[in-house]
């Protein structure tokens, strides 16, 4: 079988699950219907796990649901975001304007802390309820929150974790923050200043040249921090931050950042576990190379993997990347095999058994998205929609 039929059998099956269980299963449970807003966790019966609910939750389901009708999901997508909508600005804002962090099932406050991270998704949160719904005042709601944003953490190269600015300052925020940069620049003006300043930060600062990786933590001067903490690399985020660069080299006309972008994809697929075949939960820089920390996998660097390699095929043409995207489809697959279909494991343990634990609904962005990639490339490289469930799923390129 050719690297094309294997990758479009792979992601016909994915497909087929996200449309025909997946998006099912976290509309009907998934959302709290008589609360509002979406459940943190599902147990593998499909049961709610009554836990406390992160920040990040809600913008990841506005998002997930938000692109559902464009890969063929003829449920109430509309009613699903204006779900998440609606419980996450009734109460996750703080009296400054900034989101906190952790509410319980009624919406009262448990952790009142305005992290970036969180910031970040609220933004992206607004921006994909914005593509969908058309309401004026999110982009009004989205700008407000960007002000806040700039005025309460950034320093002058980039942003404090929190309003206290206290150290470890954090790559990852800032990736999700560039994140929302990307999709905010494609509906409204203001958004190309923030995120030239990550990009530039990534490169001088983050990015690791000895090994070609971008570590995690950092000092306030942005040198990484002392100990081991300053020299972790998490494949999932080398994936995720190629992905991102790769979307700004084109929309800059910036070749140098796609060769830089498809090196940090290169140095990762150099660090899948070979018999596994999946991208690690974190190495750690080890003088000039790197070694395994913990050896874990999560469900998400798999989608972040897919991801990377299919963006980077549809702009080199290397089918080698292809490659690389269906080996992540295939280990993604066993994470999907649940007892109840629309549930998944969320790590897999180094002998390739999964913890048995609930499945997070954070995670249902992460698969959405290499959903829509897929989507994307097999637009990009066969001209039409690949599903196999029916043919009225083809759909408009999101």
């Amino acid at each position: 079988m050719s690297v094309d039929d294997s990758f479009l059998d792979e992601y016909r099956q994915l497909k087929t699950w996200l449309i025909g269980v997946a998006y099912p299963m976290w509309w009907e449970r998934g959302a709290d219907h008589e609360a509002g807003g979406f459940h943190e966790r599902l147990t593998l019966d499909g049961t709610p796990t009554g836990e406390a609910r992160r920040a990040r939750l809600h913008p990841r389901q506005m998002y997930a649901f938000g692109i559902a009708r464009e890969l063929g999901w003829d449920g109430p997508a509309d009613d699903a975001v204006r779900h998440a909508l609606d419980f996450f600005r009734a109460h996750y804002f703080r009296h400054d304007g900034l989101v906190r962090a952790v509410v319980d099932v009624r919406g009262a406050q448990v952790s009142g802390s305005a992290l970036l991270y969180d910031q970040a998704f609220a933004l992206l949160g607004f921006a994909a309820a914005y593509a969908k719904l058309g309401d004026e005042a999110l982009r009004e709601a989205a700008r407000a929150l960007r002000h806040e944003i700039i005025g309460a953490l950034f320093h002058g190269r980039g942003f404090d974790e929190t309003l206290d600015r206290a150290p470890p300052l954090l790559a990852n925020s800032h990736m999700h923050l560039f994140e929302a940069c990307l999709a905010w620049r494609e509906l409204d003006a203001g958004w190309d200043d923030i995120a030239a300043n990550i990009v530039a930060l990534a490169f001088d600062r983050f990015l690791d040249e000895r090994i070609h990786a971008i570590t995690e933590f950092f000092a306030r001067d942005w040198t990484p921090i002392a100990g081991e903490h300053g020299r972790i690399v998490e494949p999932g985020h080398q994936f995720e931050w190629a992905w991102l660069l790769l979307r700004w080299a084109a929309v800059t006309s910036q070749p140098e950042i796609a060769r830089r972008a498809l090196q940090l994809i290169d140095t990762s697929e150099l660090h899948v576990h070979a018999r596994r075949q999946v991208a690690m939960n974190s190495l750690v820089i080890h003088g000039t190379t790197l070694i395994v920390r913990d050896a874990n996998a999560r469900l998400w660097p798999q989608t972040e993997r897919v991801k990377a390699n299919l963006l980077a095929a549809q702009m080199t043409g290397d089918s080698r990347y292809v490659g690389g995207a269906v080996r992540a489809l295939r280990t993604l697959r066993g994470y999907l095999e649940v007892p109840t279909a629309g549930l998944w494991r969320d790590t897999m343990s180094v002998d390739g058994t999964f913890v048995i634990e609930p499945a997070p609904a954070s995670s249902f962005y992460h698969i959405v998205c290499a959903t829509q990639e897929c989507e994307r490339y097999a637009r990009f490289r066969f001209g039409s929609s690949t599903s196999s469930s029916s043919e009225n799923n083809t759909h408009d390129q999101p």
